[in-house]
């Protein structure tokens, strides 16, 4: 499976607003997380960033969206899906690819 076969099941996997907005807040902390571990020396922070990222959005998954994380099958793409929608979102781009995909079927 290539990324660009991925992003629309991953998106769609992200349907609810919440469940991205939860994501969205979750990565942000981990980046903020590994910046602090990185000036303050604290290494144990990365770990703190990995667990309270992958249980937010987790969380999300199975309280909001009601589905089950990408991570499980695909972790690289998942990661690196995450990062794109947290960027698409910051920037205004987000709605646009749910609106994209919404009706189409895996």
């Amino acid at each position: 499976m290539t990324f660009a076969e991925f992003w629309p099941a991953y998106v769609r996997a992200h349907s609810k607003p919440a469940t991205r907005l939860v994501h969205c807040v979750g990565t942000l902390v981990g980046w903020m997380l590994l910046g602090g571990a990185i000036v303050a020396h604290r290494w144990w922070w990365i770990a703190a960033a990995l667990a309270i990222s992958y249980a937010l959005a987790w969380l999300s998954h199975f309280l909001v969206e009601h589905n089950r994380p990408a991570t499980f099958e695909h972790p690289v793409w998942s990661w690196w899906a995450d990062q794109r929608m947290v960027f698409l979102m910051l920037t205004g781009g987000m709605a646009e690819e749910v609106r994209k995909y919404a009706d189409i079927k895996s």
